[in-house]
């Protein structure tokens, strides 16, 4: 099994008909995502990569029956893509923009709350890579050639150290079952422990690896919920080792303001609830290798 999406899922691309909603969508469909439509406001009726467009999600999802979504959005109306997204019913939102408003999102954890657990739509990003399950469906930006399907769940702040990570199971020959990025910023859709549940409980899945990185509390209290609720082995990272305190660091979420918040100190949280570490982005392959006895 995979997490979140597979090549059934039936995907809509918002922002569909732009630039790096063309380019993607092209990517996704030629990799073998179940992509059924897209929606540009102004555009529906028409059709582009030889799928349907839509003026709305629920134009989208009436027709279609479109389960998940991802957001090609500019970032001053991605907020309302997604709540329109979770109006119409999509269980799964992704969110690839960089540079919403962190007021913006705040907005859209609230919008998303207001609906009972088993309606709530399920946002990962934004600012992130997307999400792929090797071999069946790619929901996002990533190198698909590189990702290795197989038994380890991998969840990532980072998009390029997920490649990282992808890249190098590969030479080893250690596949993946469902590759999450969660993305940079201080607020995002969902956290390491959200998906950390579904790979617990996903039987194929039989090891993660989740890579972290300095700010926020996310990291620690991922650790301490797998201390006490996975069975399944666990390797961590926490990049930023080097950085000065108070300075932002690339992704908006990567600052150290408080204890707990250095790469240090987290990744010794993660050795104090039984993580195995990886000692730096090289040793990413060779770590998990030595988890699985592989």
């Amino acid at each position: 099994m995979s997490i979140l999406i597979d090549e059934k899922t039936p995907v809509i691309v918002q922002g569909m008909t732009g630039d790096k909603g063309t380019f993607h969508a092209r990517e996704m469909i030629e990799y073998g995502t179940n992509v059924v439509g897209g929606v540009t406001p102004g555009k529906g009726g028409g059709r582009h990569l030889d799928r349907p467009l839509f003026n709305t999600v629920k134009e989208a999802v009436k027709e279609t029956g479109a389960e998940a979504s991802i957001t090609f959005v500019a970032p001053a109306f991605c907020a309302d893509a997604i709540m329109e997204s979770a109006d119409a019913g999509i269980k799964l939102v992704c969110s690839i923009t960089d540079g919403i408003p962190a007021q913006d999102m705040m907005r859209v954890k609230r919008y998303l709350m207001r609906y009972p657990r088993d309606r709530r739509t399920m946002m990962v990003g934004p600012n992130c890579a997307g999400i792929i399950s090797p071999g069946k469906a790619m929901l996002g930006i990533m190198p698909g050639h590189i990702y290795l399907q197989g038994n380890v769940g991998v969840i990532s702040r980072s998009g390029t150290l997920g490649y990282e990570a992808a890249a190098q199971m590969k030479a080893r020959g250690i596949g993946i079952t469902t590759s999450v990025g969660i993305g940079g910023d201080p607020i995002n859709g969902s956290s390491f422990l959200d998906h950390l549940a579904l790979f617990e409980e996903d039987p194929e899945t039989t090891a993660v690896l989740m890579i972290g990185e300095i700010g926020g509390p996310q990291e620690a209290e991922a650790s301490a919920w797998i201390k006490d609720n996975m069975s399944k082995p666990v390797v961590g990272f926490v990049a930023g080792l080097t950085a000065p305190k108070g300075r932002r660091m690339g992704h908006a979420g990567a600052i150290i303001s408080a204890a707990g918040d250095s790469a240090a100190e987290k990744a010794e949280i993660m050795r104090s609830c039984g993580l195995t570490v990886a000692p730096n982005p090289s040793e990413f392959g060779s770590t998990v290798a030595s988890v699985l006895g592989a």
